[in-house]
């Protein structure tokens, strides 16, 4: 017999910044990783000591030898996440096939696969936004919005779960399931995952609702079997009604009712920023009372406060720690959970 005979689909590692040297670590605990030189068969090795000092060595080696050096690096990031689940919302920039010549949805759905594969748990959030305005304006309804919320009458209401749950929801499953892993697509009403009450603004938003209530029962089983769970914000009050619910807000409250080791936010700026006007700004790392200081003094604003405010609850109910990441860049999930690098702010209890 033939060893070896299967060939299980391939990943190129190269291609990942997560592999590419941090600039400046969130902290120096766990081994920086090397960046794959242009010539496949010279290797860098880069070692910290004790008192972080790095030295290079030169060697010829084989792409085969450098993939699982690079993956040995990965090792302490995959002990520590391992068994753990993760939730994460993805949508805005990060779900447009195409950006910039960048395929950001095929590199975020290698990125979710990975993880799965190693042992993490992750758990899907999704919006849907680009996609439903797309199909309001195919029946000519135009997008109305206020406060940052979608206005949402009955037959908008009607178009948000068709979009949401029949066509972006079962488009992710899809698009995973190829890639190697198992998902399985829900909404907020499969199960009574989400139970919606409507928003206090209800008389000007109509059909936006908040989550009143969260049974994860019909996830933990899916988890625990990893299978990847790919949930639309979507939920249904006491009565049947269907309310369009923020998906931030949704992989909040979910990440607190599943013990979530870490909730990331994939969002469409860099993260929480010192100057709004300089990328450069990023802040990494920051607690709750840090956090509540920069909104307090007005240095977070707009449409970043309900994402703020989504990681302190979620961290205020037990999730260990919350992250708002750049979507716009690939295989921002790896080098937010991989690295000490990170890929946006850090937000600790």
């Amino acid at each position: 017999m033939a060893a070896r005979a299967f060939k299980a689909p391939e990943i190129d590692l190269f291609s990942h910044p997560l592999f590419s040297s941090a600039s400046k670590s969130r902290s120096l605990k766990t081994p920086a990783l090397a960046f794959p030189p242009s010539n496949p068969k010279i290797k860098k090795s880069i070692c910290l000591s004790s008192s972080s000092t790095i030295s290079t060595s030169v060697s010829a080696v084989t792409p085969a030898e450098f993939r699982v050096d690079i993956l040995s690096e990965s090792l302490p990031f995959i002990q520590k996440f391992r068994g753990k689940t993760i939730v994460v919302k993805f949508g805005g920039a990060a779900m447009k096939p195409n950006q910039s010549e960048k395929n950001l949805l095929a590199s975020f759905v290698k990125d979710i696969v990975l993880l799965s594969v190693v042992g993490l748990r992750p758990v899907l959030v999704h919006g849907g936004g680009p996609e439903i305005n797309s199909w309001l304006k195919r029946f000519g309804i135009e997008p109305q919005f206020r406060d940052g919320l979608r206005v949402t009458d009955a037959n908008t209401m009607e178009i948000v779960s068709m979009v949401l749950v029949g066509k972006v929801n079962k488009n992710l499953v899809s698009q995973i399931n190829k890639a190697g892993a198992t998902a399985v697509g829900l909404s907020g009403m499969d199960g009574r995952l989400f139970m919606a009450r409507p928003s206090p603004n209800a008389a000007q938003l109509g059909f936006v609702g908040e989550v009143a209530r969260v049974d994860p029962t019909v996830i933990e089983p899916l988890v625990k079997n990893g299978h990847i769970p790919v949930i639309a914000s979507v939920a249904a009050d006491e009565l049947g009604q269907s309310y369009n619910i923020n998906a931030d807000t949704v992989a909040g409250e979910l990440a607190a009712a599943l013990g979530a080791e870490k909730l990331i936010l994939l969002t469409d700026v860099a993260g929480i920023l010192e100057n709004k006007e300089d990328p450069a700004s990023l802040v990494k790392e920051i607690d709750i009372k840090g956090v509540k200081k920069m909104i307090e003094k007005g240095t977070v604003g707009g449409g970043m406060i309900p994402k703020v405010n989504c990681c302190v609850r979620s961290l205020a109910q037990g999730v260990k720690t919350a992250s708002i990441i750049d979507g716009r860049l690939e295989h921002s999930l790896l080098l937010e959970i991989l690295t000490d690098q990170g890929a946006g702010t850090m937000i600790t209890g």
